[in-house]
């Protein structure tokens, strides 16, 4: 659906009616106003609707009603294409939510078309009408506010995902928390998420504010580099973040690997403490007539006591007692 539509002039909201009318309007007139069509999730209709009234380039409204395309700045004829994702970050589970927010630029209009959740445009509009520096540099003003908002709300999301790892590096190395590699994995999963968003947007943004930019303005422009360094700071934290966190899951990993080692150790030291009194209760308990100390006794005021039994117990237990000092002495318990 349509939810604004608005022709401006020197940053002045003015109705709009028709928008082919309008448009006709502006470029007979040559006055520097300019179309903001504003729709989110729009219908097949509508689009065709506001599509034949701009008459936008046909490989462009492909793109836009199949989706999902990755962030890109392209240009068709006298217009630009322009896909964005936006980002949220879900502060209750930590998670990273990505939106599609799509543009189309010209000399004389400009259309945000909103997908998804994860649309930063919500105020926008009215906060530029309340302070129309922007809207007085017509359509490419009105874009660099919105990519603006977009970057700026990657900064913010990079500044949650850096708490968010730094949490898990301590608890990883300090040991006083379990920490499962899901719980890492996930983390990196956000992270990824996060780069698809924001590095394919860094070479198109870099060529906008190139030598060959179409950006009007010398003012203009430098907004526009202003952008693009906020770009690459975060693409630049993130791929710090990247890394480390996979530093982080083979050290979590290595340290599992010790651990599990150690218990290994552990149960090889009380499985041997036990097989030794079992293999000699074995022996003793197979039954043949002839075994050493079955009959050796002693005699004590006239009694025979055999000590065959209490021998042997007292040697099972020596035996174990020898090879836990063992065990105990090597690490091993």
């Amino acid at each position: 659906m349509i939810v604004d539509q608005a022709r401006y002039r020197d940053g002045r909201r003015l109705p709009c009616a028709d928008i082919g009318e309008e448009l006709a309007a502006i470029r007979a007139e040559r006055s520097g106003d300019f179309l903001w069509i504003g729709m989110k999730d729009p219908s097949t209709e509508t689009f065709a609707a506001v599509s034949d009234g701009l008459r936008l380039h046909p490989l462009a409204i492909e793109d836009s009603v199949t989706g999902d395309q990755r962030p890109k700045i392209e240009r068709y004829g006298d217009g630009h294409f322009v896909v964005l994702r936006p980002l949220r970050y879900v502060e209750s589970t930590s998670d990273v939510e990505s939106g599609e927010l799509m543009l189309f630029l010209g000399e004389n209009y400009i259309v945000t078309i909103r997908r998804g959740a994860a649309t930063p445009l919500a105020g926008l509009r009215s906060r530029l009408e309340d302070a129309p520096d922007a809207l007085e540099r017509g359509p490419w003003g009105v874009f660099h506010a919105i990519i603006d908002l977009v970057v700026d709300s990657y900064l913010a999301i990079e500044d949650e995902l850096q708490r968010d790892l730094e949490d898990i590096e301590s608890r990883v190395f300090s040991q006083e928390e379990q920490v499962g590699s899901e719980e890492i994995y996930t983390l990196k999963r956000e992270v990824l998420e996060f780069k698809r968003a924001a590095l394919p947007l860094q070479r198109p943004l870099t060529l906008l504010v190139g030598s060959a930019t179409p950006v009007p303005g010398e003012e203009l422009r430098l907004l526009f580099r202003d952008v693009n360094d906020h770009l690459s700071l975060v693409i630049d934290n993130t791929e710090s973040q990247d890394r480390l966190l996979t530093d982080v899951l083979n050290a979590h990993l290595a340290q599992v690997g010790v651990q599990q080692n150690q218990d290994m150790r552990k149960i090889s030291a009380w499985a041997a403490m036990a097989v030794l009194p079992t293999m000699i209760a074995g022996i003793y308990g197979m039954n043949f007539q002839h075994m050493p100390e079955l009959d050796a006794s002693v005699g004590v005021g006239g009694r025979q006591i055999y000590y065959g039994y209490p021998l042997v117990l007292l040697l099972m237990v020596s035996a174990c007692t020898v090879l836990y000092r063992s065990f105990k002495r090597s690490g091993w318990l």
